[in-house]
Formats: C-alpha cells, structure tokens, sequence
C-alpha cells in the first residue's frame, strides 16, 4: 500500500471514529478496507450490532455523504454491511480490522 494511501485510510479510520461514535455507542464496529486516494474509491465495512439493524442504510448513506463532503481525494464510497448471521471472532464484531465473512443478502443499501 502507498503511503498515500494508508495516510488516507487513516486519516478516514480516525474520521469514522470522531464523527460517528453512534456506531460503537450502539455496539457496531467500523473498518476502512480501502482507501485509494488515485482512483477515489473508499470501501468501508461496519459489523458488530450494525448486522441486520433496521437503520444500517441510513448510517450507510450519512457516511457516504460525509466522507464525499470532507475528504476532497474521495469521490465514490461503499458501505458494506453483514447480513445479521455474520457474528464471530473473524468479524470486525471483535474489534476494528477484523476478516468479516459477507452474507449472500444484499440490504440493498451498497
């Protein structure tokens, strides 16, 4: 990974963490898997409490918007969300980073 790129990643990591606290307040956890300063592409993963929660779709699209309207380098931002049986130690439900395994339900939210 470039150092653009993980300064990127970082910087949207401590972004996720200031403006959107409601995420771990609830029991949800947060992970950016990419952050490509070149092409604008930034994929951000949320697990936790926020499998099968009724307003993932709108915590999705508040970071969408968000991330669009504050980071000038990012121009297209998926938020992927697992379906509610995706629990584990190997989710991001154990902490920041972890392998989440996606369901095969689209919440169509993506």
């Amino acid at each position: 990974m470039s150092d653009a790129a993980d300064s990127l990643r970082r910087r949207i990591e401590t972004w996720m963490t200031g403006q959107m606290p409601i995420i771990q307040m609830h029991g949800g956890e947060s992970v950016v898997r990419k952050a490509d300063p070149d092409t604008g592409e930034v994929v951000v993963e949320l697990g936790g409490a926020c499998a099968g929660c009724g307003i993932s779709n709108i915590t999705a699209d508040n970071i969408k918007a968000d991330l669009i309207m504050d980071f000038e380098e990012v121009t297209d931002v998926r938020v992927k969300v697992p379906s509610a049986g995706d629990h584990g130690s190997s989710t991001v439900e154990g902490g920041r980073g972890g392998e989440l395994q996606y369901g095969t339900e689209d919440p169509g939210h993506f």
